[in-house]
């Protein structure tokens, strides 16, 4: 046998296993290739291919696939759910995504942005929403309670707020909550001498630089002030005389029309000149006409006070807390129709107890019916069965079709209301369960969606109204568990993580939970409001400070 020589060995490579490489055909496709294949992946793919290469992480965030992936998950299920829209369809082709011909619904706005929208963003937004994931922050605004309480408003991502002692503020909600605009209320007017009462915001505008925003004051006054964003500052446009019907409990706001309700329930409608007209001095409007002044002596609070357009032109809605003599409380509603040319043409009013002939729809002399009739067949021969609580309602919110009320035995009632030409009429009343304590506040926002909050605040949860009912023949009844969720913020998830963990060492679990309750703000008195990422409402920490409690969804 032949040696080898040492240094051989020591200079020899030893023969290693070559890994058999695949051919990369993935790179070599077009794009539009790849985005068609990426098109069949589920979401978690699609995430999980981003963080591949620099070019899949281009093509999986391909504005096209995330507003198809938008489209299959939150527009089509609800086009299928509203009444008469598949109903009427002669296939279900009709709701298959098309990035010409899809039903987008309230979502148009989205596709009539072109470019200028993010549908990943959109997606990732209306995803937190449906779990109920979101960032909770917290910002002191009054070192002490207000008399009245401060008013909160939100829409577009600016908060509006209107105390006695600091007067009108406006809020970003984009920038951790900056005060970007402050007024005061001057001391050469009758509003220094009185405090806001109510607060009203006009979402109708299509303006993105003004804000409108109508302030209610305790001497029965109300103010008209426009927030202009770009040069962030706010300035009044006009100052109605104060009136000795009582402070303004509630103001609504539409375009050029202003509607008010005092305490002592005395409703007047009033409309300004075109946007067009302005005063000699160009820094104000001209003086409002009065439309249409009415008188209720039979609607008890809590109150919602609406104006929306409709087919015929402008209607104001109130919708009201009612007794009944055998079931508790219930809800009314009345409706004021009004021409564009400011005429009144009806007004009528329903309840939810069912419709008395004894009150005609065009009864226009007074807002709510009086005390029903105990004799009355109506109490003996019930119109239909409704599931709503009996309890009187804590709080209203009312946005055509949706009338929801909330009620102190932790369920809210959710009724849908039928307002045409012909017949106004409440439908029964739905219960909604969920909540583990009194519910304070309650909002309805766009789309079907709303907001409720609970006495203590700790308990805020989002419904999709339009997911519980019913909406079409032998259609499956969606049940209320599945159409909302609790509202879990980041901090509070890492707040129960360090708790699960102090737990096992014994007292450290009671300290840590008194320090979390300390520091957290509660809800005050029900303010609450949302928009499309934020969620806000007015809460009071144990030393009397009050802070206004962001929810960020995006």
């Amino acid at each position: 046998m032949v040696k080898r020589d040492r240094e051989e060995l020591v200079n020899a490579v030893p023969n290693k296993r070559l890994r058999k490489t695949l051919p990369d055909r993935l790179s070599a496709l077009s794009d539009e290739l790849v985005l068609v294949l990426l098109s069949y992946l589920p979401i978690n793919d699609l995430i999980r291919c981003e963080q591949l290469s620099r070019r899949l992480r281009t093509l999986a965030s391909d504005s096209q696939l995330w507003k198809a992936a938008y489209y299959e998950r939150f527009v089509r299920p609800r086009a299928a759910r509203i009444p008469g829209l598949r109903d009427t369809s002669t296939s279900d082709r009709s709701l298959v995504y098309s990035s010409k011909l899809s039903k987008w619904l309230d979502d148009g706005y989205l596709v009539k942005r072109g470019g200028a929208t993010n549908w990943k963003r959109q997606y990732r937004l209306r995803h937190n929403w449906s779990r109920g994931s979101c960032k909770r922050t917290e910002t002191e605004i009054a070192p002490k309670p207000s008399i009245p309480p401060i008013l909160v408003h939100l829409h577009d991502g600016v908060a509006v707020t209107a105390d006695g002692a600091a007067g009108l503020r406006a809020w970003s909600m984009q920038s951790n909550q900056s005060l970007i605009a402050t007024l005061a209320w001057e001391p050469d007017d009758h509003s220094s001498k009185a405090t806001p009462t109510s607060l009203a915001l006009d979402c109708s505008s299509t303006s993105t630089s003004d804000l409108c925003i109508s302030v209610g004051f305790s001497n029965g006054s109300f103010g008209v002030y426009v927030l202009d964003r770009r040069k962030q500052s706010l300035a009044r446009r006009y100052l109605h005389a104060p009136s000795t019907n009582g402070k303004l409990g509630q103001i609504a706001c539409l375009s050029s029309y202003i509607a008010t309700l005092t305490e002592a329930q005395l409703l007047s409608v009033y409309r300004f000149p075109d946007p067009g007209e302005k005063a000699p001095d160009q820094k104000t409007v001209g003086q409002p006409q009065l439309l249409c002044s009415l008188k209720s002596y039979t609607t008890w609070p809590p109150l919602s006070l609406i104006l929306r357009r409709s087919s015929i032109g402008i209607t104001t809605s109130i919708a009201y807390a009612m007794p009944t003599y055998t079931s508790g409380w219930s809800v009314g509603l009345q409706e004021l129709q009004l021409s564009p040319d400011g005429a009144v043409l009806q007004s009528r009013l329903a309840t939810a107890i069912g419709y008395d002939p004894a009150f005609p729809s065009g009864s226009a002399h007074r807002l709510s019916p009086p005390s029903p009739d105990p004799n009355s067949s109506m109490f003996h021969t019930p119109l239909f069965k409704s599931s709503a609580s009996s309890a009187k309602p804590t709080s209203l919110s009312y946005t055509h079709p949706y009338l929801l009320a909330g009620h102190s035995d932790n369920t809210l009632t959710l009724y849908m209301v039928t307002s045409n030409m012909e017949q106004l009429i409440i439908g029964p009343g739905n219960l909604l369960c969920g909540h583990t304590a009194s519910v304070s506040g309650a909002h309805i926002g766009d789309r079907g969606k709303a907001v409720s909050v609970s006495m203590d605040g700790r308990d805020l949860r989002v419904w999709e109204l339009e997911g519980g009912m019913a909406s079409g023949a032998g259609r499956r009844r969606v049940p209320w568990s599945e159409t909302s969720v609790s509202v879990r913020s980041e901090a509070n998830c890492e707040q129960d993580c360090r708790v699960a963990k102090k737990g096992s060492r014994g007292n450290d679990y009671t300290t840590l939970m008194g320090h979390l309750h300390t520091q957290e703000a509660v809800a005050s008195n029900g303010w609450l409001s949302f928009d499309e990422e934020h969620v806000i409402m007015l809460g009071e920490k144990r030393q009397g400070q009050q802070a206004l409690v962001v929810y960020n969804f995006a």
